[in-house]
């Protein structure tokens, strides 16, 4: 497809940058509202207890209170993985019988200030019943273990399963088998922002909600159902967001607690969590406990995979029933097997829940298959990228009943990396201490999820255009610091063939922007939303073509184009007129009724989770301290094919923070827990990879067209945060012999390994 050089493929600085770093960007929690009331929580002080009385008589009489709610109060109407997986709603805004972690939310306070609200929930005192925890997927899963929820027999919320291919056959005829297990853990999403919520009572009991949020509109549904009140009755506008990463894609008890007290007081309520509370209390990525089995012919052929996880959801479904299908999608990607297997099961544990993080299931599944590609390519005595290179998928291969691969770069992006890197010599070289390490990765371009059938299209964006030339774009993709603001607005610029200064954007509003968007999650605004926006810009352009027409008494057989802010014959450039003035005389043919139109994206037999597929391939580089154990990774080198790069800035900024998330993962993050109380609640404790931490990167984009995205771009943003734990943990063993099949390696793992500390 022909584009505009200055817009798709340049590297244009972030619109709202200026904003940010100046200070003027409005998050949630700088908003105010007249009359507005401080929310806190009374939490669990017990990972697993029933609730035999709640007492708030002592907080209620604290001056300055407003309102106290205990889940008794409520509807009490369950809520979790919202549409995807029906059946999987488990949780409460606010426990009634039972709580499951220590951080359980039981009650809400709102007051005229927030000292007085965190006084009165302090004040507020409960009952319980102790309960036997369990704090392991193995503990769990232990027969006479105590349940969680009674629905849920051996504590297995959810199991999923694929399968094709003989299995068994294929791995009898391998010339080489082995079999694996590894241990990932749980993480924070570290957002910089914490989770704020305003909620503003409105006439005929509606509510508007000023929220933290990746997804308005799930937020939006998920509200309305826990207050038993319409859809339509509450209205969810997200401000600027410091980060999500998946941990802001679902609605949380202060949106609901919120809410619910605005309608009762008729006030204003802010609730605003502190960093405390969310390491101590937060959504977290899922620590898996996994089984691979692969077979291999002599040669290095991938015959077959049996894989087997199990996800430590913590005490709620969340988003884990996602997580658990996906991990076994992730799986069985990147390269062709003849047979797979996977069984995943999600467990519940007295512990905070797991939900949806960056790769959301990927990253801890390709640890263990990067992993064991490592392993059988020194055993079988293959290169490790010439073994993958036999392996790789390629555009046109089939993943059995989730895909064909539309678009792929994977083998160029190893070749790619293997130059950049230097790999053949450094590999060659063996210096002590220094190892040299590959992970690779694929990811999707936007959830389809086709067992899930929805009321509304998957993305959907409006456009209008006005007789000064320029454009309004109404789109309910979030931007949680990943650039869609910017994106967007390149795509639309590109489509009409104006300036991206003219574009003025209102995004994030339910009651204003278009309902038929899901959110940011699984890398999809810029492939869906992308795709919309160009919908919506075409029918702009059908309704402006005729002006052309007969202003300049052409006949229809000439193309026209929309270029450098014209509307012109392309035959003839001459011929042309301004885009304002085009819209003009369509707006004077059409008796002023505006120039509006709606686009739509669906993806249609694309498969079952995606409708493209990103790859790449990444080098670490790494020292090993003998002494202390301490890793300093010294150099990345990463290969990636995002399809067409629509913003060359904006996808070398998420290279950059893929790399620091996956250097903490496979380092440094790590929450320490003792019975199920996290202990590490501030970044002095929670060693989280500063900007003096970060090694120098090289990246190749290995571009190649993908038919389904909007100027043949796909994800570049999920995909980068996977093959960072396997490369690491690859050049680790390089560099000192200690193969790490459990995350993270800590210098006290790798002392261990190498047989300097017992």
């Amino acid at each position: 497809m022909n584009h505009n050089p200055k817009i798709i493929g340049a590297s244009i600085p972030r619109l709202d940058g200026k904003d940010k770093v100046t200070g003027r960007a409005l998050y949630t929690d700088d908003l105010k509202f007249p009359g507005m009331l401080y929310g806190a929580l009374h939490r669990s002080r017990l990972p697993h207890a029933r609730i035999k009385k709640v007492d708030t008589s002592a907080a209620k009489k604290i001056k300055g209170v407003k309102d106290v709610v205990t889940g008794a109060d409520t509807p009490q109407i369950k809520y979790g993985n919202w549409r995807l997986v029906p059946g999987s709603q488990d949780e409460l805004p606010l426990a009634v019988d039972k709580v499951r972690f220590i951080g359980d939310e039981i009650a809400a306070v709102c007051a005229v200030d927030r000292e007085t609200a965190i006084k009165a929930a302090e004040a507020i005192e409960v009952e319980y019943e102790e309960l036997p925890a369990i704090y392991s997927v193995e503990e769990a899963t232990a027969e006479g273990a105590p349940l969680l929820h009674d629905e849920s027999p051996g504590n297995v919320s959810l199991t999923r399963e694929i399968s094709y291919g003989d299995l068994e056959g294929l791995l009898a005829q391998a010339d080489y088998v082995r079999e694996d297990f590894f241990k990932v853990h749980a993480v924070s999403h570290a957002y910089l922002e914490p989770c704020s919520s305003i909620a503003v009572p409105e006439e005929g009991g509606r509510v508007t909600l000023y929220t933290s949020t990746q997804t308005p509109y799930i937020v939006q549904c998920l509200l309305a159902s826990t207050l038993d009140i319409p859809e339509n009755h509450v209205r969810v506008v997200k401000t600027q967001v410091g980060g999500g990463f998946g941990g802001k894609m679902e609605m949380r008890p202060w949106e609901f607690a919120a809410a619910f007290m605005a309608l009762r007081t008729g006030r204003p309520v802010k609730f605003t969590l502190t960093r405390s509370d969310e390491l101590a209390f937060g959504r977290r990525r899922h620590p898996m406990s996994i089984r691979s089995k692969v077979g291999f012919t002599k040669d290095g052929k991938l015959l077959a995979k049996d894989f087997e996880v199990m996800l430590d959801g913590g005490a709620y479904n969340a988003m884990g029933p996602t997580a658990t299908f996906l991990c076994g999608t992730f799986g069985n990607m990147l390269y062709n097997f003849q047979a797979y297997r996977y069984r995943g099961r999600h467990v519940y544990t007295n512990k905070p829940p797991a939900s949806a993080m960056r790769g959301f299931g990927a990253p801890q599944a390709a640890f263990a298959q990067e992993s064991q590609m490592n392993m059988a390519a020194e055993e079988l005595g293959i290169d490790p990228i010439d073994l993958r290179l036999i392996n790789a998928m390629e555009t046109g291969d089939v993943i059995p009943d989730v895909a064909t691969i539309s678009s792929c770069g994977f083998k160029e992006s190893l070749e790619k990396v293997r130059q950049v890197s230097g790999w053949d010599a450094k590999r060659k070289e063996k210096k002590p201490g220094v190892g040299l390490g590959i992970g690779c990765f694929s990811f999707i371009s936007g959830g389809v999820f086709n067992w899930f059938n929805t009321k509304y299209n998957f993305a959907a964006a409006e456009v209008t255009v006005y007789p000064d030339g320029t454009a309004q774009l109404n789109t309910m993709a979030c931007d949680i610091g990943q650039g869609p603001d910017t994106v967007l607005r390149q795509i639309l610029a590109a489509e009409l063939g104006i300036g991206i200064e003219k574009i003025r954007l209102v995004s994030m509003d339910t009651a204003l922007t278009p309902k038929a968007d899901l959110g940011t999650w699984g890398s999809r605004v810029t492939l869906m939303n992308g795709n919309a926006i160009i919908d919506a810009a075409k029918k702009i352009k059908d309704m402006l073509k005729p002006v052309l027409f007969d202003h300049l008494d052409l006949n229809q057989i000439h193309e026209i184009a929309f270029e450098d802010d014209r509307v012109l014959v392309k035959a003839n450039p001459k011929k042309s007129m301004s885009f304002g003035e085009c819209v003009y005389h369509a707006l004077r043919g059409r008796r002023g009724e505006p120039l509006t139109a709606r686009g739509y994206y669906t993806p249609r037999d694309k498969g079952l989770v995606s409708p493209a597929f990103s790859f790449g391939a990444q080098v670490a580089e790494v020292a090993v301290d003998q002494d202390t154990g301490l890793v300093t990774v010294t150099n990345t080198y990463t290969a990636h094919d995002c399809g067409v790069a629509i913003n060359k800035m904006a996808v070398e900024g998420q290279l950059e923070g893929a790399i620091q998330m996956g250097l903490g993962y496979t380092l440094s993050e790590a929450f320490v827990m003792e019975q199920g109380r996290t202990l590490n609640t501030s970044f002095l404790d929670y060693k989280m990879p500063a900007a003096e931490d970060m090694p120098p990167s090289t990246y190749v984009e290995v571009e190649t067209y993908e038919p389904e995205g909007p100027f043949g771009a796909k994800e570049a943003g999920e995909g980068l945060a996977i093959p960072t734990a396997p490369a690491i943990a690859d050049a680790v063993y390089q560099a000192t012999g200690f193969r790490a099949l459990e995350l993270p390696i800590t210098p006290e793992k790798v002392l261990k390994g190498i047989g300097r500390l017992k």
